[in-house]
């Protein structure tokens, strides 16, 4: 039986480390504030977007809310943007995706100073990442480090292999795991046998988009699997489940993530990491 890798509760060890920081630097006078862009109104964008106000409520940062209607155009949002580069008071600019299909989004990422782009995407952060500097990360590969050195999983000298190849998901989490001096493998559609190259790994981080689609014969006796995966297999039902089989995979794991309460409450947590070392 694997052990459970409670991102509940890690999340709220990071928010609580998040709180204190926040409190410190009121003491000196500092507020710390977070700007969040929201257009049109997606149900689900809409959940985000009130988690994310939430969680700075809980840390002590001041939250500025933007609402744009759907048929909003690209200029009114970049004007928006340009806007908030400008407000020192601003801290961090976050633009909740997807956004509707007449926006260039990739357009949009690009206009948010680096410097503020608490969500890790804009190239100049990928970059820094990349070769090694300081820099904005995004937030579930960022989650993900925290969950494997928080359980006390070391990564140092470890196979790690990376189920899917995403720019925010698996291609920065292989950076990180690189960062941490593991030997990474990426594995995507194209890979051949996928396996046996899958049962290499001492870790394995599963962010394919597909529900269930890592079961056991995947799985080396004593991995570590993270499930990046969300999904409502049935969408009569509540219940979610991951990219991972969990009850056929639990039982050949040391750890594993649960979905939800895996990886999920790790992103807004690390959200609120990245807005707070803004400051620092």
């Amino acid at each position: 039986m694997a052990g459970i890798i409670d991102g509940k509760s890690i999340s709220l060890q990071i928010k609580d480390e998040c709180k204190d920081k926040v409190s410190k630097l009121k003491e000196k006078g500092i507020e710390v504030t977070l700007a969040v862009i929201q257009v049109g109104e997606d149900p689900a964008s809409s959940v985000y977007v009130n988690n994310k106000k939430k969680a700075c409520e809980y840390i002590g940062a001041n939250s500025l809310s933007y609402q744009l209607k759907e048929d909003s155009t690209q200029e009114e949002l970049l004007k928006l943007i340009d806007d908030l580069n400008n407000d020192e008071k601003v801290d961090g600019i976050l633009v909740q995706l997807p956004l509707p299909m007449h926006f260039d989004e990739d357009e949009v990422i690009r206009r948010i100073n680096p410097d503020k782009d608490v969500d890790g995407f804009h190239p100049i952060n990928v970059g820094r990442l990349s070769i090694g500097e300081k820099g904005f990360v995004s937030c579930t590969p960022a989650g993900i480090i925290e969950l494997l050195k928080r359980s006390n999983v070391e990564i140092e000298g470890k196979e790690c292999v990376v189920i899917g190849r995403s720019n925010i998901v698996g291609k920065p989490m292989a950076m990180l795991m690189l960062r941490e001096n593991a030997t990474v493998t990426v594995c995507h559609s194209r890979t051949k046998d996928l396996h046996e190259v899958a049962k290499r790994a001492d870790i394995l981080i599963v962010a394919i988009g597909k529900p269930r689609f890592i079961d056991d014969t995947y799985v080396k006796d004593g991995a570590v699997v993270i499930d990046v995966g969300i999904h409502r297999p049935d969408p009569d039902s509540k219940k979610l489940c991951g990219d991972v089989d969990f009850d056929k995979v639990e039982p050949k794991a040391s750890l594993i993530t649960p979905v939800p309460g895996g990886v999920g409450p790790m992103t807004i947590a690390m959200l609120m990491n990245n807005l707070v070392n803004s400051k620092f």
